[in-house]
C-alpha cells in the first residue's frame, strides 16, 4: 500500500558560513542545501569561503518583489477587448478593495494586459507578505475575475489561468517585469583571495563568463538567462527550505556579471525571479521549521520582512555556487576531479549532516 505520508528524504548539508549585507540583511550564517549532487557542498562552500574574506561580504540588494497571475477573458471582438482593458485600468482602486476583502496580506499592485485577436490576458500583480503567493494570487485573482465578469460590458470567463502571469515556465515577461524577489547580488573579491582560495585570476573568470555564459547561452537560444547553474543552488535552497522546487523554472532565470578591476573580482548575479515564502504550504514539516529558525527568519518581524530575508541569503547562496563553478571551469580537469572524488563517496552523503 502507498503510504501518502512518507517523506522522500534527500541529502542535505549545511555549508558556509557565509556573509551578506544589503538593504534587507546584514548577517553571516549558514545555509542548508538539499541535493544528490554531493559536489554542490564543498562548491558553495568555497564560495562562502570567499565572502567571509571580504569585508562586506556578499551584497544582496532587493530591487522589487510581486506575485502574479493571469486571468483569461473572452470578447466579442477586438475593440471590445480594448475597451474592456481600458475598463479594467480605470477602477484600480476599487479592484485593490476587492483584493483587501478577500486577504489579510494581498495587496493589488499594478494591472497589466495583452490582447490577441478577441481574447484578453489580464495579468495582476500582488504584494503577499511573508508568503510566496501562488494560492493568495490565485484567490484574489478567482474573486478579481468574478468581479470584472460582472462589471466589464462585453467580455466573458476563459480561464483563471491565462499562462501570462507566467507560473513555472521560462518566459521573456517574467525575467523583463519579475515575478517573485528581484534580487541583485554583487562581491568584490580581492586579487590575492581570487588566486589562494579560487586558484585563478579575474581575467580568466571574465573571460569565460562572456564566451561561457553570455555567447554560449546566446546561441543556445537562452531566454532573458546568462549564467552556469543556478538551478543548482535555488533547488537545493528551496528543498530544504519548504519552497516549491518547480519554481527553480523561473527562478534559475538570471544573468551573471563578471568584471576585472585591476586584477580584483568583480561578481554579481542577478535573479528577478526568486519565489521564496517563510510561511503557507511546505513549512509545516519539522526540518523546515529548524532550517528557517536557524537561517533567522522566524522571528517577529513586520509582514514580508522574513521573505525578504530568506530572498537574499537565496541568491547570495547561488552567488556562492555561481563563483565557484565558473572558478573550477578556468581550470582544465579541476571540475571532472571533483565529480569522481566526491560522488564515489558514499560517506559524503549522509542525511542532515
Amino acid at each position: 500500500m502507498t503510504d501518502t505520508h512518507a517523506i522522500a528524504r534527500v541529502p542535505m548539508k549545511w555549508v558556509g558560513p557565509l556573509r551578506v549585507s544589503g538593504n534587507v540583511a546584514n548577517t553571516e550564517t549558514h545555509v542548508p542545501l538539499a541535493t544528490y549532487e554531493t559536489p554542490l557542498w564543498p562548491s558553495v562552500g568555497r564560495g562562502a569561503k570567499v565572502s567571509m574574506l571580504t569585508e562586506q561580504g556578499i551584497v544582496a540588494t532587493l530591487v522589487d518583489e510581486r506575485m502574479t497571475r493571469s486571468v483569461l477573458v473572452e470578447a466579442t471582438d477586438a475593440q471590445t477587448a480594448y475597451t474592456a482593458a481600458r475598463a479594467i485600468e480605470a477602477q484600480i482602486e476599487e479592484l485593490r478593495a476587492v483584493v483587501r476583502s478577500c486577504s489579510r496580506f494581498a495587496e493589488l499592485l499594478t494591472v497589466r494586459h495583452e490582447i490577441a485577436g478577441n481574447l484578453l490576458f489580464i495579468r495582476f500583480e500582488f504584494s503577499t507578505g511573508d508568503a510566496s503567493g501562488h494560492n493568495m494570487a490565485t484567490l484574489a485573482s478567482d474573486n478579481l475575475l468574478t468581479h470584472l465578469l460582472r462589471t466589464v460590458p462585453g467580455i466573458s470567463y476563459g480561464s483563471i489561468s491565462g499562462n501570462y502571469c507566467t507560473d513555472k515556465k521560462a518566459t521573456a515577461i517574467n525575467g523583463i517585469l519579475g515575478r517573485g524577489k528581484n534580487v541583485v547580488t554583487e562581491l568584490l573579491v580581492p586579487r590575492d583571495v581570487v588566486e589562494g582560495v579560487l586558484h585563478t585570476t579575474a581575467a580568466r573568470i571574465v573571460q569565460l563568463n562572456i564566451r561561457k555564459n553570455l555567447l554560449g547561452t546566446l546561441l543556445a537560444g537562452g531566454i532573458r538567462s546568462a549564467n552556469a547553474h543556478y538551478a543548482n543552488m535555488l533547488l537545493g535552497f528551496y528543498l530544504a527550505t519548504g519552497q516549491d522546487a518547480a519554481n527553480i523554472v523561473e527562478g534559475s532565470q538570471g544573468v551573471t556579471l563578471a568584471e576585472d578591476r585591476d586584477g580584483d573580482l568583480y561578481f554579481s548575479c542577478n535573479l528577478p525571479n526568486l519565489i521564496v515564502g517563510t510561511v503557507g504550504n511546505g513549512k509545516g514539516l519539522e526540518f523546515v521549521e529548524t532550517n528557517l529558525t536557524r537561517l533567522g527568519c522566524r522571528v517577529d518581524r513586520a509582514p514580508g520582512e522574513n521573505a525578504r530575508r530568506l530572498a537574499v541569503i537565496a541568491a547570495a547562496t547561488v552567488l556562492c555556487g555561481e563563483l565557484s563553478l565558473l572558478a573550477a571551469q578556468t581550470n582544465p580537469g579541476e571540475l571532472m576531479r571533483a565529480h569522481v572524488e566526491l560522488e564515489r563517496d558514499n560517506k559524503t552523503a549522509k542525511v542532515g549532516a
